[in-house]
């Protein structure tokens, strides 16, 4: 019988440590002292049993830790309810509170107490009845009840404004003329999942009703909103330590942005090493898994990208960007050109946005993006995190971090390298345009055309997509010129400008103004480009080809999107 290579390089090292033969001056030959192999067995079974010791008393440790920190939030819970001054958020306190303390019980109940009544109602009596039928069925309810909320949406509500049913009917013309347009060109059209198509625009008109039509559903998301931008903001201190207070109230570039992704990249790269990441990450895994049939990576960038912005909702997923296929990357990168980050979003209001209009536009692109991502470039492979993840706690090897704070400051530097591909791609990109702008202006001249630009090209190009949105026909020129501004420039631009037509004689109407700041709510422009491209490109450098393949087509992607949303909005 052959010995497996284990045993066999066991049995050699054993005989080496036996019988080790030396050369000494006179050129005879030695035998080591022989080592003792009962000494040795003794001393490992001691170390085995001092390690299993270790190991027990960590085990209880975490438990004791594990149960005063239940009772200490049990406690918290308790008296901010109580407490006159803290009783008005009592939603919200205890939101948090449960959740953590549920999250601590699970760690001794096992999940099957959950799990398996569930699955015995939901497996007989709707998965395995609904699989019984034939796909083409299956396929043909899932249009219909598409159908259905989209025709219901556009004309089972009054009137508003200046909105008629001739342009609600205009926007459900193209929503299905930017649907037909992905599938034209999908890059495999006999891969695209339907179903996962189909659950993606149909949550993306659910999401629209609830937020819209529903107090709760907005409240809820602007807190969130609120909650990632307060966040966020706490990398002001310490840039405020290297600049001044009155630098940072200028919102630079430079100093606010990219200490924000410093910062956000230390606390991320903490929070894998503690473990928190992996446990959100196999939770949208299952969750998307079932529902939409995507990775868990792919599900937790697109549901962070609203509220930590394209930066660093794909450092959430940093160990799995190297080994994403090409689908998840361009999904990656749409979900964060279809929606802005908390982070700007108190600067919009600031310019006159309706911060309902911000939160909506960029809730429902979480599942247009998806869908439409999907469409564009069908999944063909089959990634790492779908389904069941097995995740580690980082970088392993030389730089794997020994304690949470270790792995923060490790996270720091990575951050900083990360800021400056940012910063060298945003610079370049823009300069670009900068310089295709004088060179068209230049040759404009020749022609009598005084400030021929891209932006003017493009609102000219432009005007067909902003009719099919329902803008109002006097105003569809105005519209797509802004909708350039967002693509050429940044979404920054194109709303400080719809604030000053606004603040004009001539402002947008309602409807105009509406379907404007919705479309406008996304980081899809030629600036975003570069960031996407640098982040990513440092997250995952063996798949720079990739990702620069990929960046321009995920752009015009997550830029539809929003448009998308703004129709049905």
């Amino acid at each position: 019988m052959a010995t497996p290579a284990g045993g066999f390089d066991a049995e050699n090292q054993f005989i080496q440590r036996k019988t080790s033969v030396s050369t000494n001056s006179d050129g005879k030959q030695e035998t080591a002292p022989v080592v003792d192999a009962g000494g040795d067995l003794e001393g490992a079974g001691e170390k085995g049993e001092g390690t299993q010791a270790r190991s027990t008393f960590d085990k209880r440790l975490r438990v004791v830790v594990l149960i005063a920190l239940a009772a200490l939030i049990l406690g918290w819970w308790i008296s901010s309810t109580i407490l006159t001054a803290t009783r008005g958020q009592w939603v919200v306190q205890s939101f948090f509170a449960w959740f953590f303390l549920l999250i601590i019980a699970f760690r001794f109940i096992p999940n099957s107490v959950v799990t398996e009544p569930i699955t015995a109602v939901w497996v007989p009596c709707v998965q395995v009845p609904w699989y019984k039928l034939p796909r083409i069925a299956r396929l043909t309810i899932g249009w219909l009840c598409l159908l259905a909320i989209v025709f219901g949406s556009a004309f089972g509500f009054p009137l508003t404004g200046n909105s008629d049913y001739g342009h609600r009917a205009i926007s459900v013309l193209g929503l299905f003329v930017f649907q037909c347009g992905f599938y034209l060109c999908s890059t495999n059209r006999s891969a695209i999942c339907w179903p996962t198509v189909i659950v993606g625009l149909f949550l993306q008109q659910t999401i629209a009703l609830f937020v819209l039509k529903t107090g709760a559903g907005f409240s809820f998301f602007k807190y969130i909103a609120d909650l990632a931008n307060d966040f966020l903001s706490e990398a002001d201190v310490g840039a405020e330590f290297f600049f001044d207070a009155e630098t940072i109230a200028k919102e630079w570039f430079f100093v606010n942005v990219l200490s924000a992704v410093i910062f956000f990249i230390a606390t991320i790269q903490m929070l894998y090493y503690l473990g928190v990441m992996q446990w959100m990450v196999k939770g949208f895994a299952w969750f998307f898994f079932k529902l939409m049939n995507v990775s868990g990576a792919e599900a937790v960038v697109a549901a962070a990208s609203p509220w930590v912005g394209q930066g660093e909702s794909a450092c959430l997923v940093k160990p799995y960007v190297d080994i994403m296929t090409p689908s998840e990357l361009h999904l990656v990168m749409t979900s964060g050109f279809s929606t802005i980050s908390g982070s700007v979003l108190t600067a919009y209001i600031a310019l006159g946005v309706p911060p309902q209009n911000l939160i909506t536009s960029s809730v429902m692109s979480i599942p247009a993006s998806i869908a439409i991502s999907k469409m564009r470039i069908p999944e063909v492979e089959e990634p790492v995190t779908r389904g069941r993840i097995v995740v580690d706690r980082g970088d392993a090897g030389k730089n794997q971090p020994v304690n949470a704070l270790h792995a923060f400051s490790l996270g720091g530097l990575f951050g900083l390298s990360v800021a400056g591909q940012i910063l060298t791609n945003v610079l370049t990109i823009l300069s670009l345009v900068a310089t295709i702008n004088a060179v068209l202006t230049w040759v404009g001249r020749g022609f009598g055309i005084h400030q021929l630009t891209l932006q003017l090209v493009l609102g000219y190009i432009g005007y067909p997509i902003a009719f099919f949105l329902g803008v109002p026909s006097a105003e569809i020129l105005r519209v797509s010129q802004l909708l350039a501004t967002k693509l050429i420039e940044n979404e920054f631009a194109a709303y400080l400008e719809l604030s000053s037509i606004q603040k004009s004689s001539n402002p947008l109407s309602q409807r105009a103004f509406t379907i404007a700041s919705y479309s406008l709510c996304g980081f899809a422009n030629l600036g975003s480009l570069g960031i996407q491209i640098g982040v990513l490109g440092a997250l995952a450098p063996s798949q720079g080809k990739v990702i620069a393949k990929l960046a321009t087509s995920a752009m015009i992607c997550g830029f539809i999107s929003t448009l998308q949303t703004a129709g049905i909005a």
